[in-house]
């Protein structure tokens, strides 16, 4: 099983096959609506991977500009991501603190499952790495501009429930000292078949938890998300 790291920079094919199988009952864009309604927004989107998010907010906003730190995630959003569907979407590579966007000139700043990997990757220092990326959706927000972070709740739970203990202390951060209004939803896997749901998971998560989590032949996987939101 690869690292997040080996895979965001060398199996993005494999790793948006996976989260295509997410959210399969289509939780997260009506979660989203409430908190703020997507309809002619122009949107910052930090950490965009394969275009995950980027897809599903497209054919709602007036624009979307889209940023990853890897441009192998990124050629894969490229090809996901057809003119022909809405020409209202760019794509390019950025780190989550430095966008090459003015001040002030979104509606929406959108982050989903990126800033949760500086409690990883910068173990000793995450606060100031997501603060940086924080305040950096401040930065491109206009003053009745809206900021939501989603992040995982917990992979094969029913129950919400932070996986780590790093994540717990990054989530609380947001709650308590950057003021952000919280909720989580479910958006479970969806497999076509039991080997694609060993193959995607094992690949991603690890074999010891393939067992643990599809047994029987199983193909719906669940997980928890949590959504973070913060009105300026």
């Amino acid at each position: 099983m690869p690292g997040f790291k080996e895979i965001y920079a060398h199996h993005a094919p494999e790793y948006d096959r996976l989260v295509a199988r997410e959210d399969y009952n289509g939780n997260i864009l009506p979660a989203l609506q409430p908190i703020r309604p997507l309809d002619g927004l122009d949107v910052v989107e930090f950490g965009a991977g394969t275009g995950r998010l980027t897809r599903l907010l497209a054919p709602h906003v007036r624009t979307i500009h889209a940023f990853d730190g890897s441009p192998h995630m990124l050629s894969v959003a490229r090809t996901t991501l057809p003119e022909s569907l809405r020409p209202n979407w760019q794509l390019a590579v950025a780190d989550n603190q430095l966008l090459p966007v003015a001040a002030r000139s979104a509606d929406l700043a959108i982050a989903g499952w990126s800033f949760g990997h500086a409690t990883d990757w910068h173990a000793e220092a995450w606060r100031d790495e997501i603060d940086g990326a924080v305040q950096e959706m401040r930065r491109v927000l206009r003053s009745d501009g809206t900021a939501v972070i989603l992040e995982t709740m917990g992979t094969g739970r029913e129950t919400p429930q932070p996986p780590t203990p790093e994540l717990t202390a990054f989530y609380r951060w947001l709650e308590d000292e950057q003021g952000f209004a919280t909720t989580t939803i479910r958006t479970d896997y969806r497999f076509a078949s039991q080997a694609e749901a060993e193959e995607l998971t094992g690949f991603f998560f690890g074999s010891p938890m393939v067992v643990s989590l599809l047994p029987d032949g199983r193909v719906v996987l669940p997980e928890c998300t949590g959504i973070w939101w913060l009105q300026r």
